[in-house]
């Protein structure tokens, strides 16, 4: 629902939203009256283990495969894990938050209200709204009216770029995307960006790949197309013509479109020029008629992402009709807010998900309207989360396990037999500079200005959306504001930002299976442990190490030293990319080389943190049968139990950064010496491999 704006983050995990919603978890259901409670467990459950499986042989399977075969996929899932768990318990705790205060919502405003009740009543009225189905089926598609009937005005090429711009500040995207950004080569500053976009698939090899379930998703595609385009007003056979034309336009873009492979490498998406010189780059697109409309401030310089992109997008603007191109902002208009409208729309668009993700059902809509109302309202939503789920001593002891594997971190860097004096002066200053944010922010956004209405869910989405987009482009030409978060306070998941050299742990991922504070200190540090120090060394994986310890994107290595960087990497991405996901599909060992760098990392650092935390005593007594050792591979392995459909298996080897699961756990191990040593595999073993220690980075 939000404007997407280009950053530089890489986080745990894929976001939540991408994969549709969570189902209910066994765990929150009632003990029967007749039957004692279950005791409580803090730490490692042996009912998730596998013991059919050797530790040595699989530990992937070993370590979660009984919690696997308990927690089939829900029909509305496309994947279920443990992750989807702890997101699904933290949106019914932000159900309870916003039903409260939909009821508030309902009653007389009084002549005056507290600044708290104010929030409570915006919170209510827009997810009142959302929840409002009558309400939707009776508006049916008239609210999408007064945009189609913008892009049925269109006279010209100029005024095409300028509706364009209208509609990005909206939430509708096509073409291109905008906003600000840090500049890459001086991270105080905020400047403009522009961007491609413009395809309705997730991603250009959708367009391009000529196997037979590619071509599937491109004939579902257009049946989609065809069914939104008939609940707008056009006939079976315009709506199939209409179709075809705009999967002709996108499949051209997609082809002049940067890879994702492509557009990690940071130095190959920054092209300040000027808005004359980009007019020079792609004069068919009337760029300062699209920046007006947009609202973006005049500027003398901006980052230009994509050059290529952008002209060969002048180019087909030139030679296609302005008819088809109408066609083509009908088609995204309808397709951004087809969720917000009626049934019929939001039908055609799960029957088109049902092909990407393989899901069975549509997730309820109480749970699409706490997203929604978490993405408009956020931090407004959160302050309310925190007070009730987050108290201040759980920070304070993540913040302690957080400057343990900083302590770690920078231990093993001064250390490093293969990096130089003046490469590891840099890494270490930089380690000392990164910012950390935990839990919620300082300093929270102010939504006063966003005006939410009972009247029509879209109309509070659209609002929203411009709402943001203002707020994002005001920040264009001023210093950069480092309290700034980048996720709200319930979301499960965690981000580094190199242009900010900052690490952020929102305060819905600090409950277990991540963080329990009644746990002992193994499981812990096998837990959130492991994701602060993922999270630290995406500041050293092969983006992230491209940052120096200000955020500015420049070279602190020696050439010696990143040549050996180079070659470690070069090795993890050979072994990420034997792994099959699904059939004939293997992993991108390019795209996930950052992810797989840092949970190597992570684990490592977390390891040598977790014994720090020993303080030189000897090591605890087993519990449950297993060492302290071994229960932080446990609690590691834990995080990442998961179920998938195939179809999200295969979308996700395209489109997303992160590794398969089982690869984070059995590709991470195979590669870090110590379990080994910890379960005593034989040498036979796949992680006993002596290869490992040539791919362990830190």
């Amino acid at each position: 629902m939000k404007l997407v704006k280009p950053v530089i983050v890489s986080t745990l995990a894929l976001a939540i939203a991408l994969v549709g919603g969570l189902a209910a978890s066994a765990q929150s259901a009632s003990p029967s009256p007749a039957q004692p409670a279950a005791p409580e467990i803090h730490g490692i459950d042996p009912a998730n283990l596998d013991t059919q499986v050797k530790p040595c042989e699989d530990f992937y399977k070993f370590a979660t495969g009984g919690w696997v075969a308990k927690h089939p996929i829900p029909p509305e899932q496309s994947r279920w894990g443990s992750f989807d768990e702890l997101a699904l318990r933290n949106q019914q705790n932000l159900k309870a938050i916003l039903e409260g205060a939909a009821q508030l919502a309902a009653t007389p405003k009084p002549a005056s209200e507290t600044p708290v009740q104010a929030v409570e009543r915006k919170l209510g009225i827009f997810y009142a709204t959302a929840m409002d189905e009558k309400q939707a089926e009776e508006l049916g598609a008239k609210p999408l009216a007064p945009y189609l009937e913008a892009v049925a005005a269109i006279k010209d090429l100029d005024g095409l770029a300028a509706e364009a711009g209208r509609l990005n500040r909206a939430g509708a995207r096509a073409f291109v995307s905008a906003g600000s950004q840090q500049d890459a080569k001086d991270a105080s500053k905020v400047i403009a960006g522009v961007f491609q976009g413009g395809l309705g698939l997730p991603d250009r090899d959708y367009y391009l790949k000529d196997d037979a379930k590619s071509k599937s998703i491109r004939d579902a595609y257009v049946v989609y197309m065809t069914k939104l385009f008939q609940l707008v007003g056009d006939t079976a056979e315009t709506a199939a013509a209409n179709a075809q034309t705009v999967l002709r336009l996108e499949t051209a873009m997609a082809k002049a479109s940067m890879s994702r492979i492509e557009r990690r490498n940071p130095k190959a998406t920054y092209h300040p020029m000027s808005p004359d010189e980009l007019k020079a780059l792609a004069p068919n697109f009337a760029w300062a008629a699209y920046f007006d409309d947009l609202g973006m401030p005049k500027v003398t310089t901006l980052n230009a992402g994509m050059p290529d992109f952008f002209k060969a997008l002048s180019d087909q603007l030139k030679a296609e009709p302005l008819a088809d191109w109408k066609t083509y902002m009908r088609w995204h208009v309808t397709r951004a807010f087809a969720p917000y409208l009626s049934s019929a729309f939001v039908k055609a668009q799960f029957e088109f998900s049902q092909v990407m993700t393989g899901a069975k059902e549509d997730l309820p809509r109480w749970r699409k309207a706490v997203s929604a109302t978490n993405g408009a309202l956020g931090e407004d939503l959160g302050q309310i989360y925190v007070k009730k789920y987050f108290p201040p001593e759980a920070k304070a002891q993540v913040l302690d396990m957080l400057h343990n594997v900083k302590a770690a971190l920078r231990d093993d860097l001064k250390t490093l037999p293969w990096m130089s004096e003046p490469t590891r002066k840099a890494a270490l200053a930089k380690l000392d500079k990164i910012d950390e944010k935990m839990g919620y922010p300082d300093k929270w956004r102010d939504y006063t200005g966003l005006v939410v209405e009972r009247n029509s869910y879209l109309g509070n989405v659209v609002r929203s959306n411009e709402f943001e987009t203002k707020r994002d482009l005001d920040k264009i030409g001023k210093p950069v504001d480092r309290t700034e978060w980048g996720m709200t306070p319930a979301t499960v998941n965690a981000y580094y930002s190199a242009a900010m050299n900052e690490i952020v742990f929102p305060a819905g991922i600090l409950q277990p299976p991540f963080f329990d504070p009644k746990a002992d200190a193994a499981v812990n540090y096998g837990g959130i442990g492991v994701v602060i120090g993922h999270e630290i060394t995406h500041g050293f994986d092969d983006k992230g190490s491209q940052y120096d310890a200000e955020g500015n994107l420049k070279d602190w290595w020696t050439p010696e030293d990143a040549a050996a960087f180079k070659t470690k990497g070069d090795k993890i991405v050979d072994q990420a990319s034997a792994y099959v996901v699904d059939g004939d599909v293997h992993q991108q060992g390019k795209l996930v080389e950052g992810e797989a760098i840092a949970d190597l990392g992570g684990v490592a650092i977390a390891f040598r943190a977790y014994q720090l935390s020993l303080q030189g005593k000897p090591a605890p007594a087993p519990i449950g049968g297993f060492t302290g050792d071994q229960r932080f591979f446990l609690s590691f392995a834990t995080v990442w139990a998961q179920s998938i459909r195939p179809e999200m298996a295969r979308m996700l080897a395209t489109i997303d950064s992160h590794p398969a699961a089982a690869y984070r756990v059995n590709g991470t191990l195979e590669d870090f010496q110590a379990f080994s040593k910890a379960f005593a595999c034989e040498a036979s073993s796949r992680y006993a491999n002596p290869e490992a220690a040539t791919r362990q980075v830190w």
